[in-house]
């Protein structure tokens, strides 16, 4: 059992929306990101997601319209819920969300992560 410090986990890397893996647990996998610019239009058939902004703002457009989160902020998104992820500005977050979740869900493009980095 160690101590995770999130921003030295952040610091390890800077490239965005490439999620790492900080922790596992019960299946779940804890990761952490960097995101800047928009993401891409995407669902998640089997899996709901949890995005915890740690610093910055991140606006998450939903079909029925936006959320805006700050630092502190959470929002589960739904199995088969659209969402696109933007961060006008450099965004960090915590994901929480089972292994097999894909970062772009039923989309395959060149910001498919298929083989996480564990940090």
């Amino acid at each position: 059992m160690n101590v995770i410090n999130l921003a030295e986990k952040l610091s390890q890397f800077q490239d965005p929306w490439n999620p790492r893996i900080i922790a596992r647990l019960n299946g779940q996998l804890v990761k952490v990101a960097k995101l800047s610019g928009e993401f891409v239009w995407h669902q998640h058939e089997k899996e709901d997601e949890l995005f915890l902004v740690l610093k910055g703002t991140l606006r998450m457009q939903l079909r029925d319209g936006e959320r805006v989160l700050g630092p502190g902020e959470m929002i589960v998104i739904p199995r088969g819920v659209e969402h696109l992820p933007i961060a006008d500005e450099e965004c960090h977050v915590l994901l929480f969300e089972p292994e097999s979740t894909l970062n772009t869900g039923e989309v395959e493009n060149e910001r498919t992560v298929r083989d996480l980095q564990e940090l």
